[in-house]
């Protein structure tokens, strides 16, 4: 059969595995030392795969699309202690849930909280976010808890790779005063004790300066379509961050299976108990959040593999590299479920296309030099 007519028979899914064997074989030639048959440059044989993947009829590119989910404003019920641990202070985390229906990658989130009054703004000297499964993923199941239950709290253990720190600068925080006097009617700060005593009723009202925390994320968070947990910390340089309760979920409109938030020190952990139905008795509490990012495959890797160089900073080395960094991500939101094999080979082939990592062509320059070496 004709060479063209049996790629234009090609299917997508083919396309993507040899994309994904080229990478496989870039990574082999970084490592092979004795070379006994000439081989392509790596960036080569890619570039000429994805040229061809323009004669396969592919779908057409989806326009951006922007996320958004929020709590609300908070409603003055309860504050609630989220701090990483310090000298002579454990750490004590509170953690509400979200649901996404499709892929995001999330670059930015807010939570509102209370300072203790006159504290500045520059008090706060660190801020974590962490995302959590829902139980039992990421859990030991077989081990005795010491609350009443974990059905439907936040996992043992984090999502590692979504963690998000000021220390490791993965995350920047900007925080801004909302009201300078917010009184909430209820708190939980110390009395988080294992089942039975777990109900404390709360330590009492509270009133601090009301601040959101805008977090940017550096790198973005990708999460495949889940529930989640959301677990912001703030520390300060004195004092307590108490995280405000908010309404169920406004933006969208309330979501199936919408969960309070969980509590829990390290004198509990791995186990969280619920703040409203097993401390207080006075819940179900939700906390003030927000978060943002995107849901298209193509909004998504270009935050993520940008075209003026790798998110890391720098430039690419050349075109080759950009394509195969984009090739590695594409193949990596499919491996999620983010997107189909097929849509590989769209991203691939137009980001072969482009001329990110090509050099700028400087034709004024040259041809200066060219007449001066002429006289």
């Amino acid at each position: 059969m004709n060479p063209m007519i049996q790629l234009k028979t090609a299917t997508a899914h083919n396309l993507s595995v040899t994309i994904r064997n080229i990478l496989q074989l870039n990574d082999l030639m970084k490592t092979q030392r004795d070379y006994r048959i000439p081989l392509l440059n790596p960036a080569s044989i890619l570039a000429i795969c994805l040229s061809l993947s323009a004669l396969l009829s592919l779908p057409p590119r989806a326009s951006a699309s922007s996320f958004s989910f929020s709590t609300g404003a908070p409603d003055g019920l309860i504050g609630t202690l989220s701090r990483p641990g310090s000298a002579g202070l454990v750490q004590t985390e509170t953690a509400d849930d979200f649901v996404l229906n499709e892929c995001v990658l999330i670059n930015q989130a807010t939570f509102t909280g209370l300072l203790p009054l006159g504290a500045p703004l520059s008090s706060i000297n660190r801020v974590e976010v962490e995302i959590y499964h829902v139980f039992p993923v990421d859990s030991d199941t077989n081990r005795t808890p010491a609350v009443v239950t974990r059905t439907n709290s936040p996992s043992d253990v984090e999502i590692d790779d979504a963690t998000r720190d000021t220390l490791d600068g993965s995350l920047s925080a900007n925080a801004t005063v909302v009201n300078p006097i917010f009184s909430v009617l209820n708190s939980v700060v110390n009395n988080i004790n294992k089942s039975p005593n777990q109900f404390t009723g709360g330590e009492g009202p509270v009133t601090g300066t009301e601040v959101t925390i805008t977090v940017t994320f550096d790198p973005p968070i990708l999460l495949p379509a889940d529930h989640y947990f959301f677990r912001p910390e703030a520390g300060l340089s004195s004092g307590n961050f108490l995280w405000l309760s908010a309404p169920k979920p406004v933006n969208p409109p309330l979501f199936v299976g919408d969960l309070q938030s969980w509590i829990r020190n390290d004198n509990l952990a791995p186990d969280w108990s619920r703040i409203g139905t097993d401390i207080t008795h006075e819940g179900p509490f939700n906390a003030s959040f927000s978060l943002s990012g995107v849901t298209d495959a193509l909004s998504i890797i270009d935050q993520l593999v940008p075209c003026s160089g790798p998110a890391s900073g720098g430039t690419w080395k050349n075109h080759g590299q950009y394509v195969s960094s984009v090739a590695h991500v594409a193949q990596s939101l499919a491996d999620q479920g983010c997107i189909s094999q097929q849509e590989i080979g769209q991203i691939v082939s137009d980001a072969a296309r482009s001329s990110c990592g090509k050099p700028t062509k400087h034709q004024k320059p040259q041809k200066h030099q060219k007449h001066q070496k002429h006289h």
